[in-house]
């Protein structure tokens, strides 16, 4: 099957299947004719294991160690586990912090915040944070919308200004030619829209910066 019907089935961007065929997780065959990537169920399986593991947070690098037998399943849970337990701690530090603030009826402008800056820099210098350091999707649409809109209303203003001319002036170009010109000119504004879409999909398939991530 092709990509297409794999985006289906198993909710996953195309960007994000071919990021684990990048990294050898997945080995599609290619059409002879076409050169088109096929799918197979073997490969169906694979990522709805590979979309699993995810879920749980398993870095990409332990998922190939994984497939390639260099760490096994039980172990794999076993560290999930251990660092679900640390992060557990680490919010039940930033809970009492919250409860001690409560209790010493503290406000904005009187708070004591050297001793929970300290540590609060501790926790991050060891990674953790409660801040969300994703953009969200909405403003990745919006930025998407915002640069497609920008670069496609400079060919329609190109598209009406033809039109303008041809229809105005005296000396008129070939009717062929102007339709010829603008069906040029329309291309780009389609391609925007496509490519607008399909990035759409993307993000709200919430993997398309799988490269960034890992």
């Amino acid at each position: 099957m092709l990509i297409n019907e794999v985006e289906y089935i198993v909710g996953l961007s195309k960007k994000s299947i071919r990021y684990y065929e990048d990294n050898g997780l997945i080995t599609p065959s290619r059409n002879s004719d076409n050169d088109y990537r096929i799918y197979n169920d073997k490969d169906i399986e694979k990522l709805k294991k590979i979309k699993f593991l995810r879920e749980l947070n398993v870095p990409i690098c332990d998922i190939k160690k994984l497939d390639g037998g260099l760490l096994s399943l039980k172990d794999c849970m076993i560290e999930r586990i251990s660092k679900i337990q640390y992060e557990e701690l680490n919010y039940i530090r930033i809970k009492k912090m919250c409860e001690e603030i409560i209790k010493s009826n503290e406000n904005f402008a009187d708070i004591n915040i050297t001793k929970y800056f300290q540590e609060v820099n501790i926790l991050g210098k060891e990674g953790f944070t409660m801040r969300n350091v994703r953009t969200s999707k909405t403003k990745k649409i919006i930025g998407a919308c915002i640069s497609s809109i920008i670069f496609s209303l400079l060919f329609i203003f190109l598209i009406f200004s033809t039109t303008y001319f041809q229809l105005t002036n005296d000396e008129k170009i070939p009717w062929f030619m102007f339709i010829f010109l603008n069906l040029i000119l329309a291309f780009p504004v389609l391609g925007t829209i496509y490519n607008l879409i399909s990035r759409i999909k993307e993000i709200l398939g919430g993997e398309e910066d799988e490269a960034s991530k890992y």
